[in-house]
C-alpha cells in the first residue's frame, strides 16, 4: 500500500512540473497567470514568481495588471528577495494610489527595509533607511491597522542605533581612546536622552574622564601660551561624576564612582595647595 501511495505522489508530482515546464514555455499569459496565482495560494511563490516575471510587461495597462503587480510584488517578500520586494511595493503604491492594496503594500515596502537591517555591530545605513520608510508610512497611514507594528519596529530599529552608538563610545575607553571615549558618549546622550543604555553611558564616560585627567600631563601649549591641561580635566571629571551621581545616586557602580571621585580630589587639592 505504502509503495502504491508512493508510486501515486512521483506520478503527480512529475505531471505537475511537466505541466508547469509547460506553460512556462508557451506564450498563453493568460494561463501563466492562472498557473501563476494557483502556484501563490499554495505557497509556492518562486515558481509563481518565474511565471508573473514573463507576463508583467504584457499586463500592463490591463484591468488585471493591478492584481498581478501585487501578487508579483508579494512573491518576492515571500522568498524574502527583501531588496525586490521593497522596490516593487514601492512601485505599485506609486502606480495604484487608489488600489484597496495600497496600505498594505505601502507597509510591507516598509517592513522590506526592516529586514534587511543587519545586526547592530556592522554599518547601520539600512537601519536608517528603514526608520525612514516606516516614519513616511505612519505619517502617510495615521489610523493604519498596521500602525501598531510599524511604532514597534521602529522602536526596535531605534534601539539598535543605540546599541551601535554605545559600543563605538565603549570601545574607545576599551583601547584608551579617552578624549574620543568622552566625546562619544556626550553624543550618544545628546542623541539618545531617553536610552535604556543610559546608566552605562554616564558611568563609563566618568570612567574615560577620570582615566583621561589621572593620566595626564600638567600643561599644554596653545597659541595663547600654556593651559593648566590636568587641572582643567580633573575640574571636567569631577563634573562628570557629580552629573552620574546626581541621576543614579543608587547605582551598582557608586561605591567604584565614589573611591574614583576621591582620587580627583586629592589631585586637584595639590593645586589649591601650590596657589
Amino acid at each position: 500500500m505504502k509503495r502504491f501511495l508512493y508510486i501515486l505522489i512521483t506520478i503527480t508530482l512529475l505531471s505537475s512540473c511537466s505541466e508547469y515546464q509547460k506553460v512556462l514555455k508557451n506564450e498563453d499569459i493568460s494561463a501563466k497567470f492562472k498557473m501563476g496565482e494557483d502556484f501563490y495560494n499554495a505557497g509556492k511563490f518562486s515558481k509563481a514568481n518565474k511565471l508573473f516575471a514573463q507576463i508583467v510587461p504584457n499586463y500592463r495597462g490591463k484591468p488585471q495588471a493591478e492584481k498581478l503587480m501585487y501578487l508579483y510584488s508579494n512573491s518576492f517578500y515571500k522568498m524574502k528577495d527583501y531588496y525586490t520586494a521593497g522596490y516593487q511595493f514601492e512601485r505599485f503604491a506609486s502606480s495604484y494610489p487608489k488600489s484597496e492594496k495600497l496600505e498594505e503594500a505601502s507597509f510591507l515596502s516598509a517592513k522590506s527595509y526592516y529586514q534587511l537591517s543587519p545586526v547592530y555591530s556592522k554599518d547601520q545605513k539600512e537601519t536608517k533607511s528603514a526608520i525612514e520608510k516606516l516614519q513616511d508610512f505612519i505619517n502617510l497611514f495615521p489610523e493604519s491597522e498596521y500602525l501598531s507594528e510599524a511604532n514597534k519596529l521602529v522602536h526596535e530599529l531605534d534601539y539598535k542605533l543605540e546599541k551601535k552608538a554605545f559600543s563605538i563610545a565603549k570601545q574607545y575607553n576599551t583601547i584608551s581612546d579617552y578624549p574620543a571615549s568622552v566625546k562619544s558618549f556626550d553624543n550618544f546622550m545628546f542623541d539618545f536622552p531617553g536610552s535604556s543604555l543610559r546608566e552605562e553611558a554616564l558611568f563609563l564616560r566618568f570612567d574615560s574622564a577620570y582615566k583621561l585627567a589621572v593620566n595626564s600631563r600638567e600643561t599644554k601649549i596653545t597659541p595663547n601660551g600654556l593651559v593648566p591641561l590636568k587641572k582643567n580635566r580633573l575640574e571636567e571629571a569631577i563634573e562628570y561624576y557629580t552629573s552620574f551621581k546626581k541621576a543614579y545616586a543608587n547605582s551598582k557602580h557608586i561605591e567604584e564612582v565614589n573611591a574614583m571621585a576621591s582620587v580627583l580630589d586629592e589631585e586637584l587639592q595639590k593645586y589649591s595647595t601650590k596657589s
